[in-house]
């Protein structure tokens, strides 16, 4: 965080929006929690580190489990290389304050910063913002430095984002000028910059994720000044049968038809039907909300969409099948 340097970007009345999620510089990634967020933010990484990008991925919640989606070791707020060309990180906000101490107060980074951090906490308590603006600054300056060519941030839930992303606007408001004015003025030209940060709202096919989704991106339209970049909808259940085979399905459906392929494969494929019927019935009780979730997006706004992944455990693998699934929605 140290002082700005002119921008190399058009502002945001003049920029027009890169196409591709991965385009940006800087990419927010939030939802409700439990539609697979950080799932979705591990596999964006990992897409982007696989396309050649010099990634950072960054956990904004230090109680957060990133390091299980990409199957390494605990990750800290020193960025460190987990995969080729990707690197990890875990926001830690008195950690950030002490970085830019050192950076703009020439402070060692190993000095006591008891007091200044009392002093900080106080602040913090008293002034909407603070904690926010270290964060958000930090990722600004890694994309101000050119020192990644994408920081993927598992940011905070749609209750809390927006706070996030207007902390610069916050502070300015609270100062007027000076040095700290002069910080929020370089990060809100990286913020509001369509080339360079947008937003990836993460859903799922149900009722309050879906709900919860309109109103984050209508108030991100009406209170900040950040990208809508898109939308991932999670866990969508593929369409098990076409037309034709859905009413051969249903004669099969009946006592009579599962007792004749219960002769023909020779076992009981009641279960095996229950089954089936289940996952017909799951996939029509989500389509109401998909619907939902169409008419209330934008026309134009690029939406990706993800299969549900039958598996009990989250891990590396299930993150690579959300990256190739990305990759193939990207792709077409």
């Amino acid at each position: 965080m140290t002082a700005a340097r002119p921008p190399t970007v058009a502002g945001p009345t003049t920029a027009v929006p890169p196409t591709g999620l991965l385009d940006r510089r800087l990419l927010f990634v939030t939802g409700k929690g439990g539609v697979g967020k950080t799932t979705t933010a591990a596999a964006l990484a990992l897409l982007a580190s696989r396309q050649g990008k010099r990634t950072l991925v960054c956990e904004v919640d230090a109680k957060g489990n990133m390091a299980d989606f990409l199957g390494v070791e605990a990750m800290r707020f020193d960025a460190r290389e987990v995969k080729p060309s990707l690197y990890g990180m875990t926001m830690d906000t008195e950690a950030s304050l002490k970085e830019y101490l050192s950076l703009q107060l020439k402070v060692p980074l190993l000095a006591r910063i008891g007091p200044l951090a009392k002093t900080f906490d106080f602040m913090a308590t008293a002034a909407p913002g603070v904690k926010e603006i270290l964060t958000v600054g930090k990722l600004c300056y890694e994309v101000r430095e050119d020192n990644y060519d994408l920081v993927v941030v598992d940011a905070p839930a749609t209750g809390h984002v927006v706070g996030q992303l207007m902390a610069p606007e916050a502070i300015n408001e609270l100062v007027q000028v000076g040095r700290v004015r002069h910080q929020t003025d370089w990060m809100r030209d990286i913020l509001e910059d369509p080339v360079q940060t947008g937003v990836c709202v993460v859903t799922a096919p149900e009722e309050m994720p879906v709900s919860e989704t309109i109103e984050l991106i209508d108030s991100l339209s009406q209170e900040t000044s950040v990208d809508l970049a898109g939308v991932v909808v999670n866990r969508v259940l593929p369409a098990l049968f076409g037309r034709g085979e859905r009413a051969v399905f249903d004669r099969i459906r009946t006592e009579q038809g599962i007792d004749a392929l219960s002769d023909a494969v020779g076992g009981d494929a009641g279960p095996l039907v229950e089954a089936a019927d289940l996952a017909v019935s799951l996939r029509q009780s989500r389509t109401v909300h998909m619907d939902r979730l169409r008419d209330g997006l934008p026309a134009d706004l690029l939406t990706l969409y993800v299969p549900y992944l039958f598996t009990r455990s989250h891990g590396i693998r299930a993150t690579q099948q959300v990256a190739d699934a990305l990759a193939a929605e990207l792709d077409t």
